[in-house]
């Protein structure tokens, strides 16, 4: 076998280890069968079961306010820093740059834990930030911000700093450079880095399950806590569901950076 054939194999073989199990939930989510594995035939009942099944329905809320906010909040908070960071030189500028990749390298369960313990500390300490909502978006905002500056940052690099300068020099102030040169070239870079924290924000289960309480409980904390009842072709297609809207919102962010 040829140096060619064998990474073409190889390749195949990788693809078909990361997407066969998606696949297979995708397939059994149009399953006939309630029970087992066995195709029975094509249906959608399951997906006009799950829109009917009214007790889903705070949990798809819960996670799309969750995403929205935490969202909002870091690729605001992310967008200033990466301006900070890419125009301005000062002393403890490399050592912010390495505190921002450590949301992107630790492991979840280590930020999910310290993340708990924060929380409690400041409830402890100041008689608030009980378990709930509010917890679960800044848990999400702490790891959103790291990857919505770096995105930005990205993009901050590739511009050409004449731009500004020659709009300072046409009299023009700070803001007004901003809203009227900088961002409009960012604008792209921003819109898919605010896409990214979206989808991490409603694929996220580990950060959210350290950080969650009473009525803060997701999409990714209901289908962990229906699995452990066993697996029904409600919990496929709401699976199903959930990696549809991950794969627009990945296709959206690679056409935003496509076309930067």
């Amino acid at each position: 076998m040829t140096g060619r054939r064998w990474l073409t194999l190889h390749g195949v073989l990788v693809l078909l280890f990361l997407y066969l199990p998606i696949a297979v939930i995708v397939v059994l989510s149009f399953n006939e069968s309630k029970y087992g594995v066995g195709w029975h035939g094509f249906t959608l009942k399951w997906y006009r079961q799950l829109l009917e099944h009214t007790r889903i329905h705070p949990y798809v809320w819960n996670s799309l306010i969750v995403a929205t906010v935490s969202t909002f909040v870091s690729t605001v908070l992310g967008t200033l820093l990466a301006l900070g960071l890419a125009r301005y030189r000062f002393p403890w500028r490399g050592g912010l740059l390495f505190l921002l990749y450590i949301p992107v390298v630790i492991p979840d369960v280590v930020m999910g834990v310290s993340l708990l313990l924060f929380f409690a500390w400041v409830q402890q300490a100041a008689g608030a930030l009980h378990l709930g909502l509010t917890t679960v978006i800044l848990g999400h905002v702490s790891f959103q911000i790291a990857y919505v500056t770096l995105v930005v940052k990205s993009r901050l690099a590739g511009l050409d700093p004449s731009l500004d300068e020659a709009a300072a020099d046409l009299g023009a102030a700070g803001w007004t450079r901003f809203w009227k040169v900088t961002f409009p070239l960012i604008a792209p870079g921003i819109a898919a880095a605010a896409l990214l924290a979206f989808t991490l924000s409603l694929d996220d289960f580990v950060i959210t399950f350290f950080t969650a309480g009473p009525g803060a409980t997701t999409l990714p904390i209901y289908i962990f806590s229906s699995v452990k009842r066993g697996v029904t072709p409600e919990i496929h297609a709401l699976s199903t569901l959930m990696i549809l809207v991950t794969t627009l919102a990945l296709i959206a962010v690679q056409r935003v950076q496509a076309r930067r």
